[in-house]
């Protein structure tokens, strides 16, 4: 099988108008240019910004080294949902992945593992790559709670043929500017894959595993360098061009001395 390229997802959140939006574009394709092509870089600005980024994208030549992404979607194709966004209409304005299951959207909007399994549903069926993100609170890291809750978080948010991302972000790590120490990586890591094998009905499961929460370009070299790791999803740092690109060339500076490989590789 085909090794996978290391993901970099730059979740913009509610950031970007337009003049922002055509300035940090053209700067991330400017300084990704020497980025290797096994190095994929996925921007996730607000969906108003989506169809801006990609046609800078086009016009620049890109290919498919830098595509673009949504930050939600709605379960439904289409309807009486006011405010709400489809998968159908993420990929219409040129998105390829869609983050779900964000613990921002899971505290903020209530959402559940069993409405993100829906959404992930309606992105597969377009086309677009789900995202789904999953992690444990500094309440339940501390009573030990951690690997339950993260196995329910992914029978409860997957469906049995997810054909996707997983993006591990710990809730106690975003915005904190405080991640996980390598051996607790490592061994989320371990745990995550284990589930993932004996939950997906899949004879060869490749399911790439992110981490996400307060990913810096301080950090991305040590973050990167494990094996199992197959990229990160970053937040603040992906509205700087600069620092954005520092953790991208992090991913590219390990693949010369690792080859790049699925979260169940030895």
């Amino acid at each position: 099988m085909n090794e996978s390229p290391k993901l970099i997802i730059g979740n913009w959140k509610m950031n970007g108008l337009r003049a922002g939006t055509h300035q940090l574009m053209c700067e991330i394709v400017q300084r990704a240019r020497g980025l290797p092509a096994d190095v994929r870089l996925v921007v996730c600005p607000p969906f108003t910004q989506i169809e801006r980024a990609g046609r800078i994208l086009r016009a620049r030549g890109v290919g498919q080294s830098i595509v673009v992404g949504g930050q939600d979607c709605h379960m439904s194709a289409c309807g009486a949902h006011t405010g709400d966004i489809s998968a159908e209409m993420l990929a219409d304005v040129g998105a390829r992945y869609v983050v779900l299951g964000h613990s921002e959207r899971r505290q903020a909007h209530g959402e559940t593992d069993a409405l993100i399994r829906l959404k992930v549903r309606a992105a597969m069926s377009v086309g677009l790559v789900p995202v789904v993100c999953i992690g444990e609170t500094m309440h339940e890291r501390q009573e030990g709670r951690a690997a339950s809750v993260l196995a329910s978080q992914i029978d409860g948010s997957l469906t049995s043929d997810f054909d996707g991302i997983l993006a591990y972000e710990p809730i106690w790590a975003i915005g904190s500017g405080v991640t996980p120490s390598r051996d607790e990586l490592e061994r989320t890591l371990y745990l995550l894959g284990g589930l993932l094998r004996s939950r997906l009905k899949k004879d060869d499961i490749r399911v790439p595993i992110l981490y996400g929460g307060s990913v810096t370009p301080d950090q991305a070299h040590a973050i990167l360098s494990i094996r199992s790791i197959g990229g990160v999803l970053v937040g603040n740092a992906s509205l700087d061009a600069q620092r954005f690109m520092q953790i991208a060339e992090a991913a590219s500076s390990h693949l010369s001395s690792q080859p790049l490989s699925g979260p169940y590789s030895s």
